[in-house]
């Protein structure tokens, strides 16, 4: 009989994968999972390093989101949001309301969707504004926002967009305020400032037509976890609201909590025009995303034309149980000092990765919150695959981006992970660069 592995070689399209690949190093069976441990189909357990791709917050199996599920269930599973509305999407609109500043979620169902959503509802919102010459972007150097065609045009990652250049229409960039490109005199905050005066000039000569920027606030992650000073999005916020062009955070890895405040932006003191949210909004449990505006924003939209209209839809918007996944979420979250808990979970694990850290290949080691990278002194382009079974010989899941390896692990590690999670860091590391 053919193994689980095997099957899902033969009948699955494996995401963000060279299927070839899996011929030498299949796909791992998960049969089930608890916490921060996953369960493979032999009974072997290994310590979710990076949250299953980001998603998952409080652990696998949460017991309260499970129940509300499972309540979910018993009463309303889908319903159309076009004309009908529910309970669940009404109170988590709300909450996320109060949560951000912003209001009149809008839901898809994932990341790219919301990317694709935000940049629709800022040029659209331009052109019933009377301006449409105001419907291009700008987004950040090596900057992730998705891989539909309108999130490409703003992801300046060219793995995922150039084999699609023909199907898009490639947005501008300007230099990432990436720390690690500080002078040895600069500090993060002097790196900040000095691309800023970059997007400074770029807005001042092609503001007419800039509807949006897109930024992930304080980590690039798709870009090897490049991490930036608030001071960059408060001299971003100041410079879109003088050129009048929107600002858009790309919070779709980085909020929840991931960075040491509910969302990213907040340690920068500064409100969004629009926000994208997806991954932690449900705990990991279903996929969802949702997208917040201003007033502003919505206003442009309110009028007796449907074609003023935002005319975007899918089939399973605002879908119940995802919506109540996500209130779930947001009532663990309400039930602890979850921000005050996570600095006591980091400070154990950065003392557990130590050695990790002082390795003589690691280079430029950086935590910010829940978010640990570590750039490794190699040019390898096979050391990502290498290291990634290795860690799995080891009991962890971790996939390095490029030469950069990192932990994005769930909220609930307890001592036993965190040991099994910094110990098989290191030996996979020996063992991939041996």
């Amino acid at each position: 009989m053919s193994t689980l592995a095997e099957r899902s070689r033969q009948a699955v399209w494996h995401p963000c994968s060279q299927m070839k690949q899996l011929q030498a190093q299949p796909p791992l069976g998960i049969a089930r999972a608890q916490g921060p441990w996953l369960y493979d189909t032999d009974g072997r357990r290994y310590v979710d390093g990076i949250s299953s791709w980001w998603v998952n917050l409080f652990g696998h199996n949460h017991p309260h989101l499970v129940a509300s599920l499972t309540d979910q269930l018993n009463t309303l599973s889908h319903v159309m949001l076009a004309g009908c509305t529910h309970e669940p999407v009404v109170r988590l609109s709300e909450r996320l309301g109060e949560l951000t500043g912003l209001g009149h979620a809008f839901y898809a169902s994932d990341g790219a969707s919301a990317t694709e959503i935000a940049l629709k509802m800022s040029a659209h919102s331009w052109r019933n504004r009377g301006r449409p010459n105001k419907h291009r972007f700008i987004g950040l150097e090596h900057g992730y926002h998705g891989e539909t065609a309108g999130a490409l045009s703003v992801t300046d990652i060219p793995l995922f967009r150039e084999a699609y250049g023909p199907l898009v229409r490639v947005s501008a960039t300007v230099p990432s305020p990436d720390s690690r490109r500080a002078a040895p005199d600069e500090t993060p905050a002097d790196v900040a400032r000095r691309q800023a005066a970059v997007l400074e000039a770029f807005l001042a000569e092609h503001h007419e037509t800039i509807a949006a920027f897109i930024v992930e606030p304080l980590v690039q992650c798709a870009a090897g976890l490049a991490m930036h000073d608030p001071e960059y999005l408060r001299l971003a916020r100041a410079l879109c609201d003088r050129y009048e062009v929107h600002l858009v955070a790309d919070e779709i890895a980085v909020g929840f909590g991931r960075t040491g405040t509910l969302f990213a932006h907040q340690q920068a003191g500064i409100r969004p025009d629009l926000i994208c949210l997806s991954k932690g909004l449900t705990g990991g449990m279903l996929a969802l995303s949702a997208v917040l505006c201003t007033d502003d924003i919505f206003d442009a939209f309110y009028d007796d034309r449907t074609a003023r209209g935002f005319l975007h839809s899918h089939s399973y918007t605002g879908n119940p149980l995802a919506c109540r996944a996500a209130l779930a979420t947001l009532e663990v979250f309400d039930e602890r000092d979850w921000m005050a808990h996570n600095r006591e979970t980091a400070a154990r694990l950065d003392a557990a990765a130590a050695s990790l850290r002082q390795h003589p290949k690691v280079k430029a080691a950086r935590q910010l919150g829940m978010l640990w990278a570590f750039d490794i002194a190699t040019d390898d382009p096979a050391f990502p695959a290498r290291y990634h079974a290795a860690a799995l010989r080891h009991g962890v899941m971790l996939r390095p981006i490029g030469s950069t390896l990192y932990f994005m692990p769930p909220y609930v590690l307890d001592e036993e992970a965190i040991a099994c999670l910094a110990s098989g860091a290191l030996a996979a590391l020996e063992e991939a660069l041996a």
